[in-house]
C-alpha cells in the first residue's frame, strides 16, 4: 500500500491467471504455473472443475461458480457433467472481468475444458495476453475464438499426464504468456481510429479512402468475411474504433441467403448503441460466398456463378433478392441515431458489376438502391446520397472521404 496524506491507496498484483480442470488436469495446471513463475512472471492457478481439485490451486472452483446468476448450486448441484461445465462456462465470462490482477491468462483443455476457458476469455478486452492449449486447436476453432485476440496452440498430445511431448508443449505456452504479459504494449495511437470494410471487389475505392485519411486518422480495415464485420463492431462497442466507413456491407447477403461469410443478426448494431459517425454503402451486395460448386445449395442450381478461386465461387443476387437487402440494411439503420450517410453508386457495387464484367446487372442494382431508398427514414441526421460513380471510381473514394470529413471531422 501507498499513503497519501488520509488516503491509502492499494497497489495490485498483477497476475498471470492459469486456468483449467484441476480435477483432470492437475499435473499439467501445476507444470505450467510452474514455468511461469520461472520465467518471473507471478502466477495464480485457477479451478474450472466441478469435482476436488488433484493439487492446490489459488482461486478455487467455487469462488467462479459463485458468479453464475444463479450461485454456485447451478455448476455443482447437477449431475450431468455437461450441463455442469455449460453453467461454469457462464460463471466464468462473469468472474474474469471483475479480476483487477489478471495480467494475461493461459488456458489448457481439452473439449470441455477448452470450451469454459475461452468463453472467459471472449469477454476480456482485445490486448490482454490469451493463450489457450487445446486437443483441439489444430481444427475448426472459430465457436472457441470468436473475434477475440486468443491464441491457440495445439497441444500434440491428449492431456492425460505429463510426457516429453506435452512438457515442451506447455514449457513454450509459458514463456510466450510470460514474455506476452512482461512487456508493456506498443503506445496508443493518438489520432482518431476509424474502421473500413473491405473485400476484393471493393479494394481500390477502401485503399484510396485509406490513403486520403491516413495522415490524420489511423485506419483499422477489416476484411468483410463474416469475422471481419463482427469483429469491427466489437471493437465499435469496446470504444477502440470511434468512426467508421462501411463501404462493403456484402456480409448481410451471406446471412440472408445462406452464404458461408455471413454477419450475425446484430450488424449494424454497433453503430446504434454507440452513436458513432458512420458512412456506409452497397459494396458487394451483388454477391453471394460459397465455397467450392459442389457445395452450393441446390436450390441455387442454374444461377449466375463466377469462380473466385478453386476454393470459392459467387453468386450474383437477383432483383428480388436485393430488394430483400436493401429493406433489411435499411430497417437496421433507422435504428442509429448518430451520424448516418448512405452513398449509393449508381454505376456499380464491386468489380465484378460493371459494364461487361461477370455480375453486370443494372435491373437489380435499380431494385437494390430503390429499396434502400424506400427503407432509409431520412432525416438531418440520416441521409441517402446518390452518386453517378461506380464505387470503384476514384471519383467515388473522394466523395466518401468529403462526406465522412463533414460528420466525424478529426
Amino acid at each position: 500500500m501507498k499513503r497519501h496524506g488520509k488516503h491509502i491507496e492499494r497497489i495490485v498484483m498483477k497476475r498471470i491467471y492459469v486456468a483449467g480442470t484441476a480435477d483432470t488436469k492437475g499435473a499439467e495446471l501445476k507444470f505450467l504455473a510452474n514455468a511461469i513463475a520461472g520465467a518471473g512472471m507471478p502466477v495464480a492457478i485457477v479451478d474450472l472443475g466441478t469435482r476436488r481439485p488433484d493439487i492446490d490451486v489459488d482461486i478455487h472452483a467455487a469462488q467462479v461458480a459463485n458468479c453464475h446468476p444463479h450461485g454456485a448450486g447451478a455448476v455443482f448441484d447437477v449431475d450431468d457433467r455437461g450441463e455442469a461445465m455449460a453453467a461454469m462456462a457462464l460463471a466464468f465470462t462473469r468472474f474474469l472481468p471483475m479480476q483487477s490482477d489478471l495480467a494475461g491468462i493461459v488456458g489448457i483443455g481439452g473439449g470441455g475444458g477448452t470450451s469454459v476457458v475461452t468463453a472467459g476469455m471472449r469477454v476480456l478486452p482485445m490486448g490482454l495476453p490469451k493463450i489457450m492449449v487445446s486437443t483441439l486447436a489444430s481444427g475448426d476453432v472459430s465457436g472457441f475464438v470468436g473475434v477475440s485476440d486468443i491464441m491457440m496452440v495445439p497441444s500434440l498430445t491428449d492431456m492425460t499426464g505429463l510426457n516429453r511431448v506435452s512438457r515442451v508443449v506447455l514449457h513454450n505456452a509459458a514463456q510466450a504468456i510470460a514474455a506476452m504479459a512482461g512487456r508493456p504494449a506498443p503506445a496508443s495511437d493518438e489520432r482518431p481510429s476509424t474502421g473500413l470494410t473491405m473485400f476484393g471487389v471493393t479494394t481500390r475505392c477502401v485503399t484510396a479512402i485509406i490513403d486520403s485519411l491516413q495522415g490524420e486518422r489511423d485506419c483499422l480495415a477489416f476484411h468483410a468475411t463474416g469475422v471481419g464485420g463482427r469483429t469491427m463492431e466489437k471493437l465499435v462497442d469496446s470504444g477502440l474504433v470511434d468512426s467508421v466507413i462501411d463501404i462493403t456491407t456484402t456480409e448481410v447477403c451471406d446471412l440472408l441467403l445462406g452464404g458461408v461469410l455471413a454477419a450475425s443478426e446484430d450488424r449494424f448494431g454497433a453503430i446504434a448503441r454507440t452513436g458513432i459517425p458512420w458512412v456506409g454503402s452497397a459494396g458487394a451486395l451483388d454477391m453471394v460466398n460459397f465455397w467450392a460448386p459442389e457445395t452450393i445449395p441446390e436450390r441455387y442450381r442454374g444461377r449466375t456463378f463466377y469462380k473466385h478461386n478453386a476454393n470459392v465461387t459467387l453468386m450474383r443476387t437477383t432483383a428480388g433478392e436485393a430488394a430483400m437487402i436493401g429493406r433489411w440494411i435499411g430497417e437496421r439503420l433507422n435504428a442509429c441515431d448518430g451520424p448516418v450517410r448512405f452513398l449509393i453508386p449508381e454505376k456499380g457495387v464491386s468489380a465484378l458489376d460493371i459494364e461487361g464484367g461477370p455480375f453486370f446487372d443494372p435491373q437489380a442494382d435499380v431494385v437494390l438502391f430503390e429499396a434502400l431508398e424506400t427503407a432509409i427514414e431520412q432525416t438531418d441526421r440520416r441521409r441517402v446520397i446518390r452518386l453517378p460513380h461506380h464505387i470503384n471510381d476514384p471519383e467515388f473514394a473522394a466523395a466518401a472521404v468529403r462526406v465522412f470529413n463533414e460528420i466525424a471531422p478529426a
